[in-house]
């Protein structure tokens, strides 16, 4: 097992799936912490669908899928704030309207031109196989740049998040982050593409913080919980994926899921002793 695990990492490509799959699991654990608490969860889900939809056109058209993607998907999520916050489009209508409308532009061009191609096919569902060195640097310098800014402003993260309406009366600019956070979300979405795929990076933002939840009681503790999780799990599909040459993004997603169910099961098991132990003091 251990040689096995040893001969993995002798691979150059496996190394820079590691690197580049360490760095982006960070930036999106730590974004997905604000977005399921802010109940914006769905917001990850609905990006990945609009650059679906931008690779397939790329795609046709022949040109470079990050630089169609990168603006096309940042403007979505600039868009999807916008509509949240709009009491005539309820968000996750908003969020319904853009993913459709996305993925069926996506389909219908893929349909009249080339097909499902290899290009698309691992952009859809991420392959370890086309992380070259270049993607590598991207992601890791994006990822890193994500983890800087969340560092930085996280006690104003932690406002704007919790109490956004007393913030904003505080005079703190939360358009502004909002802003930023949309930014860095959608970038995170976009870099994390080739590795777990359009249609599963959603699961890198949702799955580590919600596991979290279940066993920490802050932002704290549940950001750096989230974090430690998130590289633990995409390490474990890595090599679990290669071990048992299985696709590699959906292991990782596999293995995020399992862990989120363990930890559940581990909530509601320590909720039940605390009941059990508080009503046998009632009633002595």
């Amino acid at each position: 097992m251990l040689e096995s695990v040893l001969t993995m990492f002798s691979y150059p490509f496996l190394i820079r799936a590691l690197i580049a799959g360490v760095s982006v699991a960070l930036a999106s654990s730590l974004l997905g912490t604000t977005l399921v608490l802010k109940r914006y969860s769905m917001i990850g889900d609905g990006l990945s669908h609009v650059s679906f939809g931008c690779l397939a056109v790329a795609a046709a058209l022949n040109w470079a899928p990050l630089a169609l993607t990168l603006p096309v998907v940042s403007a979505a999520a600039f868009l999807l704030l916008k509509l949240n916050n709009n009491k005539k489009i309820f968000g996750d209508a908003a969020i319904a309207l853009i993913t459709c409308a996305a993925l069926a532009v996506g389909v219908i061009v893929i349909s009249v031109t080339t097909g499902m191609n290899v290009d698309v096919y691992n952009y859809m569902f991420g392959s370890i196989l086309s992380i070259t060195k270049t993607d590598m640097i991207v992601s890791v310098t994006i990822s890193s740049s994500v983890i800087l800014v969340f560092v930085l402003l996280f006690h104003r993260i932690f406002a704007v998040t919790f109490d956004e309406p007393f913030s904003k009366a505080t005079g703190l600019k939360t358009g502004a982050y909002q802003t930023l956070f949309a930014l860095s979300t959608a970038v995170t979405i976009v870099i994390g593409m080739r590795l777990v795929g359009a249609l599963l990076i959603s699961g890198l933002l949702i799955f580590p913080p919600l596991s979290a939840m279940r066993v920490c009681k802050t932002f704290k503790s549940t950001t750096i919980f989230s974090a430690i999780l998130s590289v633990l799990c995409f390490f474990a599909g890595l090599v679990l994926s290669f071990l048992a040459n299985l696709p590699a993004g959906a292991t990782v997603i596999v293995m995020n899921a399992a862990v989120f169910c363990c930890l559940f099961a581990f909530g509601k098991l320590v909720y039940l002793i605390r009941q059990y132990k508080t009503k046998g003091k009632t009633i002595q």
